[in-house]
């Protein structure tokens, strides 16, 4: 039987930590699955007026958005980079939306075995301030969670 892993992969250190800690830990037989999911914020578009009639620019939100998918294919092509050196094979997954939320979702309706995310390592105000993503989906996932601390040797992302 086929387990499946998901890797909750963003622009940080500690994201790719965590893979590298669970390439390096975790995978030992080929019939795991690996999936590495990016979850992009939505884009809210800033509204001009123009006189008594409101828009958004068409053109804007477009670019912005490419730019998006571009930073996510980015991010998922340097996690599935490691992967592939490790000669494990993985899926990507990106979506949009509140990271929190999505990768529970996310989570739950692959019927992943296992979450792995990184830590940041935030302290006390400011996890109450900025939110831990790592500190939701371990109250709220529906499946065993790990939660990768940093390394020493990496500088913390702010």
């Amino acid at each position: 039987m086929k387990k499946m892993i998901m890797v909750a992969i963003d622009e940080s250190e500690e994201s790719f930590y965590a893979l590298k800690w669970a390439l390096d830990n975790l995978i030992n037989d080929p019939s795991i699955i690996i999936t590495l999911i990016n979850v992009q914020l939505p884009f809210t578009p800033m509204v001009y007026p123009a006189g008594p009639v409101v828009f958004a620019v068409p053109t804007v939100v477009e670019a912005v958005k490419k730019g998006q998918h571009e930073n996510a294919t980015r991010i998922l092509s340097r996690a599935l980079h490691l992967c592939k050196q490790k000669m494990v094979k993985a899926e990507t997954l990106i979506l949009e939306g509140d990271p929190k939320d999505k990768i529970c979702q996310a989570t739950h309706e692959s019927h992943a075995d296992l979450l792995v995310v990184g830590s940041r390592g935030l302290g006390k105000i400011k996890r109450a301030f900025l939110g831990s993503v790592s500190d939701y989906c371990a109250h709220h996932v529906q499946c065993p969670i790990l939660i990768v601390k940093p390394s020493k040797e990496i500088p913390k992302s702010s």
